[in-house]
């Protein structure tokens, strides 16, 4: 295989969902020379319709990503490109990115780079999950709560977070089936406070779901008894592939990496912003915001010498 060409721009961003496309459209209107690296492994693939994302209420996030993609590439400044990154390592004063795809390599050289590839989830292991994963199964009830507010819902969460998200997603519903599939996330605290909200709990171990085509019907138990369910949520965990990252940046102890609320990481010249960063998975709308900050932050950095008012003390 050939060396590729080098390309030198301002600025690297991988990732191009909402958080990497906003913080490229708001740099290259800052006339910065941008690259956006999308690998096109989006971890809501699965979903159907995106919500409370303002004018795009309902939207898929296929077409959501789509329309972003192509209003950043509408810019000269910005330069796009399909590729995998496997390895952002220190280039003298700046950052050098490499990648491939399909054979093809990526060989960059940038001045900042910033870091939007968001998480790798892991689910319960039932054989049928994914089948209704974006359907009737969805991890956010902020984005999804609404059109199941209505629905016999089941909630399955084997973590230790598990009263609080089912509180949380009681608001929407008022028929919820708490699901620990034979784990020890329940202590006799939370059983109380789930029964005193008038959930039910079932701590037994899960099989599988129910349903066919025409959707999802039930719950089904390893001791055999099913409960008619139409649909609900799952709380995943969690990952941040980052080990390409060869920069020592720091990271909490769920592996996001930390930032400040500019989207700096402890590495000069290095930005995260969406999923991989604490707290974690966020809403669509929450992510582009995130990111327009972020592109400020870097911009002001490049340009040096100017003092961001986010950045003093309260």
């Amino acid at each position: 295989m050939a060396a590729p060409d080098r390309v030198a721009v301002d600025v690297v961003v991988i990732g191009a969902g909402p958080a990497g496309l906003s913080t490229a459209l708001n740099l290259v209107r800052a006339r910065r020379t941008v690259l956006l690296v999308d690998a096109n492994r989006p971890r809501n693939a699965a979903t159907l319709r995106s919500h409370g994302f303002l004018t795009r209420d309902g939207v898929s996030p296929l077409e959501l990503r789509k329309l972003g993609r192509a209003e950043v590439e509408g810019y000269e400044e910005a330069t796009v490109v399909q590729a995998v990154v496997d390895r952002v390592t220190r280039d003298g004063d700046g950052w050098s990115v490499h990648g491939s795809w399909r054979g093809t390599e990526l060989d960059a050289s940038a001045r900042a780079v910033v870091v939007a590839t968001g998480l790798r989830e892991e689910f319960p292991d039932l054989p049928t999950l994914r089948a209704f994963y974006g359907t009737a199964v969805h991890s956010c009830v902020e984005c999804d709560g609404y059109e199941k507010a209505r629905e016999p819902l089941a909630f399955i969460c084997e973590t230790d977070d598990v009263v609080d998200r089912a509180l949380l997603i009681a608001s929407w519903a008022d028929d919820l089936v708490v699901y620990t599939n034979g784990s020890d996330a329940l202590d006799d605290a939370g059983r109380s406070r789930l029964q005193d909200a008038g959930v039910r709990v079932d701590e037994r171990p899960v099989a599988d779901l129910e349903g066919d085509r025409s959707g999802m019907t039930g719950v089904r138990l390893a001791d055999g008894h099913v409960e008619p369910r139409t649909g609900g949520f799952v709380r995943p965990r969690w990952h941040a592939d980052l080990d390409w990252i060869d920069a020592g940046a720091t990271r909490d102890a769920e592996g996001l990496l930390v930032v400040d609320r500019s989207g700096r990481t402890s590495v000069p010249g290095l930005y995260a912003v969406g999923d991989v960063t604490p707290p974690g998975p966020e809403q669509l709308i929450v992510a582009a915001g995130h990111g327009a900050v972020t592109a400020a932050a870097v911009h002001r950095d490049l340009v040096g010498g100017l003092t961001d008012p986010r950045d003093a003390v309260q």
